[in-house]
């Protein structure tokens, strides 16, 4: 299915990639697909700088492949802004990442160093989401 297409076939969807290289990004689609990863989060800042929509409960978004093209569609459950350092261990292991808090602290301080700083008191936009549907050919 070409992006052109998804996008007709749910309206309204905003596109994204997972992580910041093509190894991570493939992983994290992976994980999706087996049902581990259930949430994931993005600076606020950086929703902001780039004037991207924040998720929505309800809306159906288009995660990409790092080469642009669409793998799959989530639908958003629940949003809710918090700060680093307020993230709990449910959260945390509903991303399918790691198997603790302390793992996610850990790995997620090192992607937010690589773009564009980390602080524990800095506001994360964290979504729980569902697959909706794998369109890998």
């Amino acid at each position: 299915m070409t992006l052109d297409e998804a996008l007709a076939r749910y309206p309204g969807a905003e596109t994204f990639t997972f992580g910041d290289s093509a190894a991570l990004s493939a992983e994290l689609l992976a994980l999706v697909r087996a049902g581990v990863k259930t949430a994931t989060c993005g600076a606020l800042r950086d929703f902001e700088a780039e004037g991207e929509a924040l998720p929505q409960v309800g809306r159906r978004d288009i995660a990409l492949n790092w080469d642009g093209t669409p793998a799959l569609v989530i639908e958003t459950i629940e949003v809710a802004i918090r700060r680093y350092r307020d993230v709990d261990a449910d959260f945390a292991l509903a991303e399918g990442e790691n198997d603790s808090l302390d793992g996610w602290r850990a790995d997620h301080r090192r992607y937010f160093e690589r773009n564009g700083g980390w602080d524990v008191e800095m506001e994360l936009v964290c979504e729980r989401f569902r697959l909706v549907e794998d369109l890998a050919p």
